[in-house]
């Protein structure tokens, strides 16, 4: 099988309360094509940079059996820029910069090598050209993860991201998106509105609380793993859904069981992605240090209980 990601190939500056970066490689695309190398044959990607990114990274991206072929590159043009500053809670942010740069002039193009991919994972990016992406697939891939945060709910955006939404079999999204989404407090009932908008299934992503898996009149909840050292959660979200997609494309099992399993290993890596910054723990990671991390979750939630008559 193969996967395919779409979204933002991008620089990053970050600032926590445990140190501070310059300038380095981030974007959800980035994230989502490291996480899910580590169980993908072939991850394809689909973004665009300027002539300001190293291509070095590009070439790691590729050690890991990732074709950046379907990444444009703009002369004369900047890569997309975000800076931004976490509290202490590290689950609130502030934004210091956002350059749009090449994204203001971002069309993105899926090659015919592409367009048969097994598994689609589209990142957070205007749903109008979310749409578009799902539309040049030849045919329909066995899974649409959609991925959107709350800009894209609001007036001018949100009737384009509501067809979106409908188009898809998952749609990942943060807690307080899907209340925004539904205008509901319970998450449950959020879940049950959003359902009904067209996704087969829904990601509810809850930080450091871990996250939820709806489907039909099911829910699964699979933990964050309690880590004694969190530098930078940038990224996290998009290493969770490329753990999640890489795994279900490895194993070639969509179903609602597997999904769980899938859910466990997307919180694995996303684990691994806040203990340091930017993409660096990502991209040296080993594949008995990954079922190690699976097995911290496991036993983290593994119990023996009676019931009495």
């Amino acid at each position: 099988m193969s996967l395919l990601t779409v979204g933002t190939v991008a620089f990053d500056a970050i600032e926590t309360p445990f140190g501070k970066t310059d300038k380095i490689v981030g974007g959800a695309a980035t994230y989502i094509a490291w996480s899910a190398s580590y169980f993908s044959k072939k991850v394809n990607i689909v973004s665009v940079i300027g002539d300001d990114f190293d291509m070095n990274e590009l070439r790691e991206l590729e050690k890991k059996n990732v074709d950046t072929s379907g990444i444009e590159i703009l002369e004369g043009k900047k890569s997309f820029f975000w800076a931004g500053r976490y509290h202490l809670d590290m689950n609130s942010r502030d934004t210091l910069a956002t350059e749009l740069n090449v994204l203001l002039d971002f069309n993105p193009v899926i090659p015919d090598s592409y367009k048969e991919s097994d598994i689609l994972m589209v990142g957070n990016i205007d749903p109008n050209l979310q749409m578009k992406v799902i539309q040049q697939m030849t045919k329909r891939p066995k899974l649409i993860v959609l991925d959107t945060m709350n800009f894209w709910m609001t007036d001018g955006f949100i009737d384009a991201l509501k067809k979106t939404i409908s188009m898809v079999d998952v749609l990942t999204v943060n807690d307080a998106e899907a209340r925004q989404l539904t205008n509901e407090y319970s998450l449950v009932k959020a879940a049950k509105k959003i359902l009904t908008m067209g996704p087969k299934y829904l990601i509810i992503k809850k930080g450091e609380h871990g996250a939820l898996l709806f489907h039909e009149n099911h829910v699964f909840y699979a933990p964050a793993l309690p880590l004694e050292d969190v530098f930078d959660p940038t990224g996290a979200g998009d290493t969770f859904a490329g753990g999640f997609c890489g795994y279900l494309d490895k194993s070639r099992d969509i179903s609602f069981d597997n999904m769980k399993r899938a859910i466990i290993y997307g919180s694995a890596m996303a684990s691994f992605c806040v203990e340091k910054f930017g993409t660096e723990r990502i991209r040296s990671l080993t594949h008995a240090e990954i079922e190690d991390r699976v097995r911290d979750f496991i036993e983290l939630v593994q119990f023996d209980i009676e019931l009495e008559d």
